[in-house]
């Protein structure tokens, strides 16, 4: 064993690796223990974690290997300060994601993935979030990785320089290194392809399957997958064709409605009836108002605004949003996108322009068009978005900022809710009989749960709350509705108070449904007051509807369905995209799609009790194209209105 010394700095890396990667699994294990043992079979995540890790650290320890082999003993002193500062800079790195991985988990129900990354771009936001809500974790993770520093930098030689050794036998050795290396990495020597993440998954609990792999892992992924935007064939292959077939079985419109060969769903809605004078369209999207909040949803008792004003107009009470990100609520209301393991349109890079919107739709049809929103704009690309695709103003913090006036509160994501309906009135006022489309979007609703004092009786006693922020965003929805009632527009206007998505998405189900039920009701001329509607549907059905209630005809090529006017035979559908997993429902039938791996269908009993049942191939193949289709649509760019002749 002498003779083989010179491995040490490989054997210290993997050691010290698996070390950090499995005291905190056993951690998360017991940090989660309540509802990871409802898993049958929930101890495999310790043997699969073994697996995951140890491919991870045999990649990391190829370089390492190769110049500890091939570099001559003269060159010793590089080799040993390059095995120090490479073996130290990984380790750090596998220590920090996993210190961060605990309130990650519990906020996302998931190990760190693309939203750690997406983060990153914001420090000046993330870092307020962080310093207000987790400012104790913050503390922690920092004396731990000082006092590894510390250690590091005592230690680093012992563990990490190699010795002379003779080089022949250096040479001879490899080989055997080499294939232990390969052997740990790839896991297999007879699967035809790496072993991956869906290697990991053997429950129907996302949450347990995570634990299964690394944080490391899961964010290196996510960094490498970025290069695969618009991928869709992670859960199969589909005929173009064939995919734009079974999409349109689910539109209202008719085969003879379509108007353009090159743009597969573009056709005219017909609205729901013809007025003389063209309504204005409002959008109040609220930040992470789940269904769970709103008391006439059965929720908590947060909502007494929302609830009352929703008698005004129609409630929709089993309405599903198709993500678990605000871009992604945006995506669906604003254009009406189909939902897909990509990012969101709102950030990719071909739908920056020409990519069809509420926006453009309305804006040739001479309306004034807005984005209005009390934080910063840029967030989540949301400005070069809206800017590119038919929104001609955008109000945002920059504009509270410098327009002179008193506002009641100014948090970590920008301006209250309360802020935002006074300014949003003071410039639906300012334009005067111009028909506006306007997207207001909420803050409040968003860690660290700010908010002006002496608005609410607070829920919680701890003010910094989910519940209270809900209740204050409930306030803030009643206000907007109390100036804009006084106001000339209101009469002519299509209101939709909407959520984008709930707040924390979890459950122990591979997708859990009941955290996607969001609220919804519209209010306005020719919509039916006092009226419920409680058919199944999807947030991408929200936009066509709005459409339907204005007062004139839209070239679209949405797929989602004006509820309006769908036919009371047709089965209700919603589409989810919860991270890499993606559910088309049908009623009370879901198909799940993972990638790589066999589809998998339920029977909803309720949106938390999911039975297995026998997989419907054409209902799954329906899935499929909905997926296909979307990264069609995006790589094609194929979403939008003609060209302006």
């Amino acid at each position: 064993m002498k003779n083989l010394r010179f491995l040490k700095p490989i054997f210290s890396f993997i050691a010290i690796g698996l070390l950090i990667t499995t005291l905190s699994r056993i951690f998360l294990f017991f940090l989660f223990k309540e509802r990871v043992v409802q898993t049958p079979d929930f101890w495999y995540i310790f043997p699969i974690g073994l697996r995951m890790d140890l491919i991870l650290l045999c990649y990391l320890s190829f370089l390492p290997a190769l110049l500890i082999t091939f570099l001559p003993n003269k060159w010793i002193k590089f080799t040993n300060k390059f095995l120090v500062i490479y073996s130290f800079l990984f380790l750090f790195l596998i220590l920090f994601v996993e210190l961060a991985s605990p309130d990650f988990v519990k906020q996302y129900d998931t190990r760190p993935n693309k939203i750690f990354l997406d983060y990153l771009i914001y420090p000046k936001e993330v870092v307020g979030m962080l310093l207000k809500s987790y400012l104790t974790s913050i503390v922690v993770t920092f004396l731990i990785l000082g006092v590894v520093m510390y250690f590091a930098f005592k230690k680093g030689k012992k563990y990490f320089h190699t010795t002379s050794a003779d080089y022949k036998f250096k040479l001879m050795v490899f080989p055997l290194v080499a294939f232990l290396l390969f052997f740990g990495a790839r896991s297999s020597l007879t699967s035809k392809r790496p072993i991956n993440a869906s290697n990991a998954v053997f429950s129907t609990d996302q949450l347990t399957n995570t634990l299964g792999l690394n944080s490391f892992y899961t964010v290196a992924f996510a960094a490498y997958s970025i290069k695969n935007e618009g991928n869709t064939k992670m859960y199969g292959k589909m005929d173009e064709a064939e995919a734009i077939a079974r999409v349109k079985k689910y539109m209202i419109a008719g085969p003879n409605d379509f108007t353009d060969k090159d743009i597969p769903f573009l056709h005219v809605q017909q609205p729901d009836s013809v007025v003389k004078k063209p309504y204005n369209l409002v959008i109040f999207l609220q930040e992470s108002l789940g269904a769970e909040y709103v008391g006439i949803l059965g929720g908590k008792p947060l909502t007494p605004e929302f609830d009352k004003l929703s008698k005004e107009g129609t409630l929709f009470t089993n309405l599903y949003c198709t993500g678990t990100r605000s871009v992604r609520g945006i995506e669906a209301v604003v254009t009406g996108f189909l939902p897909s393991p990509s990012e969101s349109v709102v950030k990719l890079g071909n739908s920056q322009q020409g990519f069809f919107t509420l926006a453009e739709a309305l804006k040739q049809k001479g309306y004034d068009t807005s984005f209005i929103y009390g934080g910063m704009a840029n967030f989540d690309n949301m400005a070069s978005f809206f800017n590119g695709n038919g929104f001609t103003d955008i109000v945002d913090q920059t504009d509270f900022d410098s327009d002179g006036n008193k506002y009641a509160f100014k948090g970590t994501w920008g301006y209250s809710d309360e802020d935002l309906v006074t300014k949003a009135n003071q410039y639906f006022k300012s334009k005067g009989d111009k028909p506006f489309f306007s997207l207001m979007f909420s803050t409040s609703n968003h860690e660290p749960f700010e908010y002006p004092a002496g608005r609410i009786k607070p829920y919680d006693k701890k003010p910094n709350t989910v519940n209270n922020a809900m209740k204050y965003a409930d306030f803030s929805i009643g206000k907007f509705f109390e100036m804009a009632k006084k106001e000339p527009y209101f009469k002519n206007t299509i209101f939709i108070v909407i959520a984008d998505h709930n707040t924390r998405t979890y459950g122990k189900n591979l997708v859990p449904i009941n955290k996607f039920h969001i609220p919804a009701f519209i209010m306005g001329p020719g919509v039916p007051k006092g009226a419920i509607y409680d058919r199944l549907a999807s947030q991408i059905d929200i936009p066509p509807t709005l459409l339907g209630y204005l007062g004139m005809p839209f070239e679209t090529p949405m797929v989602g369905r004006n509820l309006a006017k769908l036919d009371p035979k047709v089965q209700g559908r919603s589409i989810m995209q919860f991270n890499d997993i993606n559910a088309f429902r049908v009623e009370n039938q879901v198909v799940i799609m993972q990638p790589n791996l066999k589809p998998l269908q339920f029977e909803i009993k309720n949106d938390t009790t999911l039975v297995p049942v026998k997989l419907n191939e054409d209902l799954a193949k329906d899935a499929l194209a909905h997926v296909i289709t979307a990264g069609n649509l995006y790589k094609e760019s194929k979403y939008k209105l003609r060209a302006k002749k």
